[in-house]
């Protein structure tokens, strides 16, 4: 009847436990197919204990055949024998009585009909409540929009409420299931071992997990002890942390630049630690799923790491160098413009020409970066920009051209004042330098400032008849490209005072 009555594990004249077990199932099979009360008992031998039914051997039990390695006494092994073949003789004579077996088929049939009612009805009623559910969502959805944009879609919120009514009927419908199988297993001999198989694996599936969870509670307890211990530290050092973002810049370890960053490398730190001190008292820490895992992301961080650390690292030294900071006008290799954000891994720029640019962290600090806002009196930045005019130009009158030019030009300070430098006297030409520095009255992109120099510059050297272009000979010149001694103060050039006679 699909039952197990009992185990040999000892030979006997000359048979193997195999064959000891095939004959003594034909023996049973035999003695329960005769008439009679199957009355089941017991003979000691010096060999061991026969089993007898209704007088006849049934199967012997040896001294070998029990359980040593749990302890089993052969007496032990001998009454769980008896027991399990008295259920089977039971069950053999409920399997042949008609009667019962038709009571088991109706008690069978009325719960499947019960449980297909069931079924449909949980499959009916998650069906209202989802059309329900889309009949409220759908109006409220209207109203999920900022001005003309609509920040979530009835999609989205459809999708989430089928996923809700499936999950709602499934955690109905698998109990549900588990027990209409249970009962109609257990309706049938045959079928009943199987029955108590899948309640008993319910029964300890819930011993389990509630013995487990009963003692993760302490290394649970312990494990969040260590959290609040965290949070309590990160919360001490809070105060210090908001003080120095308040402070202003300056050369210290910390300051308005370098308080945030380091309060996110503490907390990193702070958890991280955290982390590894509660792992062991977490629960399903040492199942080998646990391990799986952490090997799959130490893996991961190996393989991927490498570059996003060092874009980290390298964040965190433009951090804490100053080399660049958040306002500032920089350039950066062939880019430049306004540093709007200073992060760990890229570094944003906000160009004259209105576009946004990320640059990795990485290439910023492995670049040359010229800083054009660190070296002035206050705030603003530097404007510069070069110009190349023949030797036969006083270069005095280029030099005022170019300082009216920067003066004309809004957003450009008088103090410091402008100045010229001549920085190369090449084949052909010289070339000037103009360097001055820019504030506006209101926020605008360096680009725009130069624009408006150079469009200065193009109509102060226009009104004195000066050129912007750069002689290039291929022989030498009619006339020698001099400056006459009379002509080195020209407009708007201004010769100086002479000091007056004593």
């Amino acid at each position: 009847m699909n039952r197990k009555v009992a185990v040999f594990r000892a030979p006997f004249l000359g048979l193997r436990p195999e064959e000891r077990a095939t004959r003594a199932e034909l023996r049973i099979l035999d003695l329960l197919g005769r008439s009679g009360p199957a009355t089941v008992g017991i003979r000691p031998e010096p060999q061991g204990n026969v089993i007898l039914i209704d007088g006849v051997l049934a199967l012997g039990l040896l001294e070998g055949d029990a359980d040593k390695l749990n302890g089993e006494t052969l007496a032990e092994a001998t009454q769980k024998t008896v027991l399990a073949l008295r259920q089977v003789i039971t069950e053999t004579k409920e399997a042949r009585n008609r009667k019962q077996q038709l009571r088991a088929l109706t008690r069978a049939g009325i719960a499947t009909v019960g449980f297909l009612c069931a079924f449909a009805l949980v499959w009916i009623l998650s069906k209202r409540i989802f059309r329900r559910l889309a009949g409220w969502l759908g109006p409220g959805n209207e109203a999920a929009r900022a001005g003309n944009i609509r920040v979530l879609s009835l999609h989205w919120f459809l999708t989430f409420a089928r996923w809700f009514v499936r999950i709602a009927m499934w955690l109905a419908l698998v109990p549900l299931t588990y027990e209409w199988v249970s009962f109609v297993l257990n309706q049938f001999p045959y079928t009943r071992p199987w029955g108590e198989r899948v309640d008993d694996f319910l029964v300890d599936l819930v011993k389990s997990l509630g013995l487990g969870m009963l003692e993760g509670i302490p290394d649970l307890i312990v494990a969040i002890t260590i959290f609040l211990l965290a949070r309590v530290a990160l919360g001490v050092l809070r105060p210090f942390f908001d003080q120095a973002e308040r402070a202003e810049r300056g050369t210290g370890l910390l300051d308005a630049d370098t308080a945030r960053p380091t309060r996110r490398i503490v907390k990193a730190a702070v958890w991280a630690f955290a982390v590894v001190m509660a792992y062991p008292y977490l629960p399903g820490s040492d199942s080998a799923a646990f391990k799986g895992v952490s090997v799959l992301i130490g893996l991961m961080i190996s393989l991927g790491g490498s570059s996003v650390f060092g874009q980290g690292a390298s964040g965190l030294i433009l951090m804490y160098s100053r080399s660049i900071r958040v306002g500032e006008y920089v350039r950066i290799s062939d880019q430049e413009g306004t540093v709007t954000e200073l992060g760990t891994f890229t570094t944003k720029l906000r160009t004259g020409l209105g576009e946004e640019l990320s640059l990795p962290n990485a290439l910023v600090l492995g670049s040359i970066t010229k800083n054009y806002s660190r070296a002035v009196q206050g705030p603003g930045y530097i404007v510069d920009t070069t110009v190349t005019i023949g030797y036969d130009a006083p270069w005095r009158q280029v030099e005022a051209m170019l300082i009216e030019a920067a003066r004309r030009t809004p957003g450009v300070l008088a103090e410091p004042e402008p100045r010229v430098f001549k920085t190369a006297l090449s084949d052909f030409y010289v070339e000037y330098r103009l360097v001055c520095q820019a504030i506006p009255t209101e926020p605008r992109p360096r680009a725009e400032v130069l624009h408006a120099l150079h469009s200065n510059a193009l109509d102060v050297f226009n009104e004195h008849g000066v050129q912007i272009m750069s002689p290039h000979y291929l022989g030498d010149p009619a006339a020698p490209k001099l400056v006459a001694q009379s002509n080195w103060y020209p407009a708007p050039a201004r010769a100086p005072e002479k000091p007056d006679a004593a």
